[in-house]
């Protein structure tokens, strides 16, 4: 029997709540629904994991507005304009701002950045994702990593999260670039740790091994969503080549990381596959955050997970063998990835 999601409502609803709450399952918007008297949805009641929800989240997602836990509070203070001042003078990018994050106010304001090397245009258009598609405009800027240490320098972290975007017209994906990023911020900061966030290099498995090579203390590519939802939202990329690449750096000795977007149209049995994949080719951290649309052009919101949903799936990753788990509605791939990095330590020691 495949396990579902449900929420638990204690009190009494009336006729009119209960019509907005048919109409809203209907088209997706929230699970099933076990009430006092009855479950409003396919069970049976046997089959359902339940959360609790409240009155005021069952507004919110009944609502025409974005859900207020999804709705980052993003202080625009001296730190932020210090960030994005030193961004534009090193002439570098960030995913930060290439992809939309939610969080990139608090992020800057801290004085923490993820530097996105390889140019801002990616070969790939995957439905979910902001950063610009198109044919990028000659290869990577030889100087790119010398700017990135020096940055990271000047902002002195001690924690550097390193991603790019696709590059399908190189022949190795970009790899030596990351290498000789990872070298220029090995040379400038020695004690710092390094975080990479790679595209699947189009399963150039040597490619894979020059990043690895280049020893970076994580190495993080992301799952995204479920294997069935690929083909609508994550043209050009494979879920077994996603797992294989990880199976590979994990067995090169690399601690791995992986991420997916919650809110796409995926059931709760198919999360529970990849927790157990990901456990199975060695991966030790993953990272759960709600997906949001970008733009209208982009795939849309199948639903909103409200809070208690988050914790409740940390849980069921880590009893699926995930050392560690990060959940949360605005938790993205490199977001406070150094406290993630540290949490896992502790996970594992």
């Amino acid at each position: 029997m495949q396990v579902r999601r449900a929420f638990a409502f204690e009190d009494h609803i009336s006729d009119d709540l209960r019509a907005s709450l048919i109409e809203a399952r209907e088209r997706g918007a929230i699970p099933d629904l076990m009430l006092p008297d009855e479950v409003l949805g396919d069970g049976p009641a046997e089959s359902l994991d339940t959360v609790e929800v409240t009155r005021d989240e069952l507004d919110q997602l009944l609502g025409t507005r974005l859900p207020r836990w999804v709705i980052a509070k993003n202080p625009l203070d001296s730190g932020f304009v210090r960030t994005k001042a030193l961004m534009r003078n090193e002439g570098l990018n960030t995913v930060c701002e290439e992809a939309a994050c939610p969080n990139i106010g608090q992020c800057w304001s801290r004085g923490t950045a993820t530097f996105m090397i390889a140019g801002s245009t990616c070969t790939r258009g995957c439905r979910f994702c902001n950063v610009a598609t198109a044919k990028p405009n000659g290869p990577p800027d030889p100087e790119e990593p010398e700017r990135v240490a020096d940055a990271a320098a000047q902002m002195g972290l001690t924690f550097v999260v390193v991603t790019a975007v696709a590059r399908d017209d190189l022949p190795d994906g970009g790899a030596a670039h990351f290498a000789r990023t990872i070298a220029a911020l090995r040379e400038r900061l020695p004690e710092t740790r390094i975080e990479v966030l790679i595209p699947d290099l189009a399963g150039a498995w040597d490619a894979l091994d020059i990043v690895i090579d280049a020893q970076p203390d994580v190495l993080n590519h992301n799952t995204e969503t479920v294997p069935r939802l690929y083909s609508a939202v994550r043209q050009g990329a494979r879920y077994e080549r996603t797992l294989e690449l990880l199976a590979r750096a994990r067995g090169a000795g690399m601690r791995t990381k992986s991420g997916i977007m919650v809110g796409l149209g995926e059931e709760l049995h198919e999360i529970d596959q990849v927790f157990t994949d990901l456990a199975g080719v060695g991966c030790e951290l993953v990272t759960v955050g709600q997906y949001l649309r970008p733009t209208l052009m982009h795939a849309p919101v199948a639903r909103y997970y409200i809070p208690a949903e988050y914790p409740a799936l940390a849980e069921r990753g880590q009893g699926l063998g995930l050392a560690h788990v990060e959940a949360g509605p605005l938790v993205r791939s490199s977001f406070e990835a150094d406290r993630v990095a540290d949490a896992l330590h502790t996970a594992v020691v």
